[in-house]
């Protein structure tokens, strides 16, 4: 025998280091080419899993509890990145974009995919709602491709695109989930407000929201004073240019909002733009965004890996063509109709706004929210929920890594858009 028995430890062992060694050349090879890192990973998933090596199955429906964590640490980990590569100061005229896209843009998404889930996919209500509220929000995660670049010294260095994809990502992951807790009252009590519409304005919008906000703010501040004005040389974190602080305070913005009931999506991105805020143009800004930045590639290797071996191991099975429809409805229509509305008499052209409103990339905050309502609540449509939103997000990471590369090459060598 040429090979002794092989362990599926020592297999895993393997692919996730040439996962990692991926992760670092395929950013720099598919550079300046309409292919993105998602998309090779999303392939290489699909590959490896429906090759004969015993790889366990990757299958989100019987393991919500380890998905909904997976997905948990990918989003937040992309969460402080996000917050940390945003050079412009928070301001509501500067961030009018944004507001619109989650004031206005966002809801009617919401609405719009819960209808069609609804009256076209044949959803329940709950299952439709939920499905639209895991849809709505852009993904920080795949998005890299049209999100600002690093930290710079610059306020005003980043263009409008670019800006409104990276915030917008940064704020709606929270501020979804107050729908993810409706469709779960909705499948636990009916869809009699008597039973559930006081607590859910009163906690999960309210309560949950503030804790979120006022959490993020004070513990950012914190950990701005404490890395770059704490008069002691040797406490003064900034000094030391330690990446890993970027993970300490994604966990513990997180960790502590989380306990305190609040919405820790909504906390981990404000904490890294009080950070942000405390010394705005410190050079260690970059080393924590890199840090975080080298720890969300290797999650999102991982995820989309795993993504594609859920898809060959049958999740896309339950699929029905209303529901795929209403899928491809949300990418082709219902977003870019929403946000471009939403974006009427915002700053940057028309031509800006049709790209904002298109690149609404969906991902692994998705499945996030789906693992999670599932393990809170049950959905008969459960498999078809999730069919339909694997469908939308491999459908997203094809059509929008396709597209990312010569649209925002295009918009940077518009001679308007360079003024």
């Amino acid at each position: 025998m040429i090979f002794p028995d092989i362990q599926v430890s020592d297999v895993l062992f393997a692919l996730i280091g040439t996962g990692a060694l991926l992760a670092g050349i395929l950013p720099r090879v598919l550079e300046r080419r309409p292919l993105s890192m998602p998309m090779a990973f999303l392939g290489l998933g699909l590959l490896l899993f429906g090759l004969p090596l015993g790889l366990p199955a990757a299958d989100p429906l019987a393991h919500p509890k380890l998905t909904e964590h997976l997905t948990e640490v990918g989003v937040i980990v992309a969460l402080m990145g996000a917050g940390l590569k945003i050079d412009r100061p928070f301001g509501r005229r500067r961030w009018a974009s944004t507001f619109r896209l989650l004031i206005i843009a966002m809801p009617v998404t919401i609405a719009a995919v819960a209808l069609l889930g609804w009256w076209w996919a044949g959803l329940v209500p709950a299952s439709a709602l939920l499905l639209g509220a895991a849809m709505a929000p852009t993904d920080p995660v795949l998005a890299s491709d049209v999100q600002v670049g690093e930290p710079t010294d610059e306020e005003d260095s980043e263009d409008e695109v670019r800006f409104a994809l990276t915030s917008e990502a940064g704020l709606n992951d929270g501020l979804a989930f107050p729908f993810v807790y409706a469709a779960i009252a909705i499948a636990a009590h009916g869809l009699d407000p008597g039973g559930w519409l006081g607590e859910w304005v009163l906690a999960d919008v309210l309560y949950k929201g503030v804790v979120g906000l006022v959490g993020g703010i004070v513990i950012g501040k914190f950990l701005g004073r404490l890395f770059f004005r704490v008069k002691r040389d040797s406490l003064r974190l900034a000094r030391h240019s330690e990446g890993f602080q970027a993970l300490a305070a994604t966990f513990l913005a997180y960790g502590v909002v989380e306990v305190a009931g609040g919405y820790g999506f909504l906390a981990v991105f404000v904490a890294a733009r009080a950070i942000r805020a405390a010394e705005r143009s410190h050079e260690y800004h970059q080393v924590l965004h890199d840090f975080a930045e080298q720890i969300e590639r290797l999650l999102t290797v991982l995820l989309l890996l795993l993504l594609g071996g859920a898809v060959v191991g049958g999740l896309l099975a339950p699929l029905t063509w209303p529901a795929a429809l209403a899928g491809l409805a949300l990418i082709f229509v219902i977003r870019p109709l929403a946000a471009f509305a939403a974006l009427r008499g915002a700053p940057g052209r028309l031509s800006e706004h049709w790209v904002i409103a298109t690149f609404g990339i969906r991902g692994v905050g998705t499945f996030y929210y789906l693992a999670y309502a599932v393990t809170h609540a049950d959905f008969p449509d459960e498999p078809l929920v999730w069919a339909t939103a694997a469908f939308v997000v491999v459908v997203s990471v094809v059509l929008h890594g396709v597209a990312a590369t010569p649209v925002m090459r295009h918009l940077d060598h518009t001679p308007a858009y360079q003024e």
